[in-house]
């Protein structure tokens, strides 16, 4: 999980990530498969974002938007938004990862 020993949630970053009716379990289970992770420049003006797409465990595909924080000792992976792509992005995905994976 890139590095980061837990996830940090509470009532803010959990309401607006199931918003769009991404459960926590499906948010949690996408970073322990198989996720592309990329920077997010456009939306980091105070911390750094990064956004990760891939597969939750009930097999849909999902975007996070997420950052990592500092707990302690311990680095902590907080999800700042979640949606389930739509089938034209999932496509794109698909045909992009498929690509890169050819050479």
């Amino acid at each position: 999980m890139i590095g980061a020993s837990g996830f940090d949630w509470d009532e803010g970053n959990r309401s607006k990530c199931q918003k769009h009716g991404v459960s926590v379990d499906e948010i949690e289970g996408l970073f322990a498969g198989d996720v592309t992770i990329f920077e997010d420049e456009g939306h980091s003006a105070v911390e750094r974002r990064l956004k990760a797409i891939g597969k939750a465990p009930s097999g849909r595909s999902v975007f996070v938007v997420f950052t990592l924080r500092q707990r302690g000792e311990d680095m902590m992976l907080r999800p700042i938004s979640a949606r389930y792509m739509h089938k034209k992005e999932v496509a794109y995905y698909e045909e992009e990862t498929s690509r890169a994976e050819n050479g």
